[in-house]
C-alpha cells in the first residue's frame, strides 16, 4: 500500500465551485455559518455543518443534524451539482492570500500509515469531536474535510507542479474572504506514477491541521475493514482526503492568548513577579515579537515587551516552544492555569486578527490582559513530531485556510 495514491474526486460541476466552495467546518459556530450560507442552496456548509438547515439551537451533534447532511448531499449529487471523476487523479491545489502563495496535491493518504505514524502527529485529540467526524463520515460514505499535511519540499514535486501549474486551472476563484483558490486536474498516467513513487520515498508526512479528522479515517477504516469479510487493502476506505504542502510554502501565524483576569494580582505586582523570568520593557506602540523568547504583553493600556531569559529555554522541542515558555513561566505560576484546554479564564486569538484584536478584548474589559506570540515555525512543529511527542494546545494558526467542497473522497 503506497503512502498517497490518486483518487476519483467528487468535486463541483463546472461554473458551480464559487457557489460551492466554503470555509471549513471547524473555523465557523452554527450562527455564523448559517449567515454565510445565507441565499446560498448550494454551500458545502448545508452539508459540512447541516443544523444550519435545522432549527436554530438544534445540537450539532444530534442524530437529525447527521440525517440533514446526507440529504443535502444527496441532493447535491442528484441535481449534478457535485460529480464524481471518471479516473483516479491527483488535483494540485494552490492557494493565495495576499503576497503569500503555496501550492499543494490532493491526495489520498494510507490509513495504514498514520496507524503506524508515518504519517506522524503533535497533537491529542478529544474523543467527542473524533466521534463527530465519524459520524459525519458513515452518514455521508464520504471524506468531505481534507486533513492539512506537510513533507520537507522536494525537487521532484516542485518540477512537476511548476509544469502542471503553468496551464490554466480547471477551478479559479476568489472566496469572500479574498483568498483565491485554484485546482488543476493531473490525469497523465507517468505523472500519475511520478507522484506515487516520489512520495512512497520519502520517510514520513506531517500532520499540520486535522488530526480530528485523520483520527476518525482511521477508526472508520478500521470498523469497515473489520466488516467487511472480503477486504483486501484496495477499498477507498483504507485512504483519507488529504491536501498535501510542501514545508517551505507553509505559512504559520502567531496564536495569541488572552486572560480574563490576574489570579488576584494587581497590574503593579504582576509587573514586579515578571522579572523573574523575563526582562519587562515598555514599548512605545503596539509591540508584535520579533524572535523567539519574545512576547508582547498588553496590560492596562499599555504595551510591554518581555523576553524570557536565555538559561530559562531548555532543549527539549516540546518545553522550547514560546507558548511553552509563556505557559511554564507565567501562565501557569503566576497567573494559575493549570490546563490551556480546560480553563475557561484563558482565549486563543488567532494571528490573522492581529493585535488590535488584541487590544480590543482587554479595552472593553471583558479581558484584563494579553499576550502576542512569536509564530510557531515548521522545524519546530516537524521537530516535536519526530520525538513523538505532542504540542501544547493552540500551537499553530495556519493560513490561509483550505476550502470544503472542492474535492470530496467518496468511499
Amino acid at each position: 500500500m503506497p503512502l498517497i495514491c490518486p483518487f476519483p474526486g467528487l468535486r463541483p460541476h463546472p461554473g458551480k465551485a464559487a457557489e460551492v466552495a466554503a470555509p471549513p467546518y471547524d473555523v465557523l459556530d452554527s450562527n455564523e455559518a448559517r449567515d454565510r450560507a445565507k441565499g446560498k442552496p448550494w454551500s458545502f456548509l448545508h452539508i459540512s455543518k447541516p443544523e444550519i438547515d435545522l432549527a436554530p439551537g438544534t445540537d450539532p451533534y444530534s442524530p437529525e443534524v447527521y440525517a440533514k447532511g446526507k440529504e443535502n448531499f444527496g441532493r447535491m449529487l442528484a441535481e449534478g451539482v457535485l460529480k464524481q471523476d471518471g479516473a483516479h487523479c491527483y488535483y494540485l491545489y494552490r492557494l493565495i492570500m495576499g503576497d503569500h502563495r503555496q501550492t499543494g496535491l490532493v491526495a489520498a493518504a494510507s490509513v495504514a500509515d498514520y496507524d503506524t505514524n508515518r504519517i506522524r502527529k503533535h497533537e491529542f485529540t478529544r474523543p467527542d469531536k473524533e466521534d463527530d467526524r465519524v459520524r459525519q463520515v458513515d452518514a455521508l460514505n464520504a471524506q468531505t474535510g481534507p486533513v492539512f499535511l506537510t513533507y520537507r519540499h522536494n525537487a521532484v514535486i516542485d518540477e512537476l507542479a511548476a509544469k502542471v501549474t503553468a496551464a490554466a486551472p480547471e477551478v479559479d476563484i476568489v472566496a469572500d474572504t479574498g483568498v483565491r483558490h485554484s485546482l488543476w486536474v493531473v490525469q497523465d498516467a507517468a505523472q500519475l506514477d511520478l507522484i506515487t513513487r516520489t512520495f512512497d520515498a520519502m520517510d514520513c508526512l506531517y500532520i499540520a491541521d486535522g488530526h480530528h479528522r485523520s483520527a476518525a479515517a482511521s477508526r472508520v477504516a478500521a470498523a469497515r475493514k473489520a466488516g467487511n469479510p472480503g477486504h483486501t487493502g484496495e477499498e477507498a476506505y483504507n485512504y483519507f482526503l488529504s491536501v498535501i504542502f510542501p514545508d517551505n510554502q507553509m505559512q504559520i501565524l502567531d496564536y495569541n492568548r488572552v486572560l480574563k483576569d490576574l489570579h488576584g494580582n494587581s497590574p503593579e505586582q504582576l509587573l514586579v513577579k515578571l522579572h523573574d523570568a523575563f526582562t519587562v520593557e515598555k514599548a512605545a506602540g503596539q509591540c508584535k515579537p520579533g524572535k523567539a523568547g519574545e512576547f508582547g504583553m498588553y496590560l492596562g493600556g499599555q504595551w510591554y515587551r518581555l523576553t524570557v531569559k536565555p538559561e530559562l529555554i531548555p532543549q527539549d522541542p516540546v518545553k522550547r516552544l514560546d507558548v511553552s515558555l509563556l505557559q511554564d513561566n507565567l501562565i501557569g505560576p503566576i497567573l494559575g492555569i493549570a490546563d490551556q484546554r480546560r480553563d475557561k479564564r484563558i482565549d486563543f486569538v488567532g494571528g490573522i486578527r492581529g493585535l488590535k484584536e488584541l487590544e480590543r478584548r482587554v479595552d472593553s474589559g471583558e479581558m484584563a490582559v494579553a499576550f502576542a506570540l512569536f509564530a510557531t515555525s515548521m522545524a519546530q512543529l516537524m521537530a516535536v513530531a519526530d520525538a513523538g511527542e505532542v504540542m501544547p494546545p493552540k500551537s499553530t494558526w495556519f493560513e490561509p485556510k483550505l476550502a470544503d467542497g472542492l474535492v470530496s473522497h467518496l468511499l
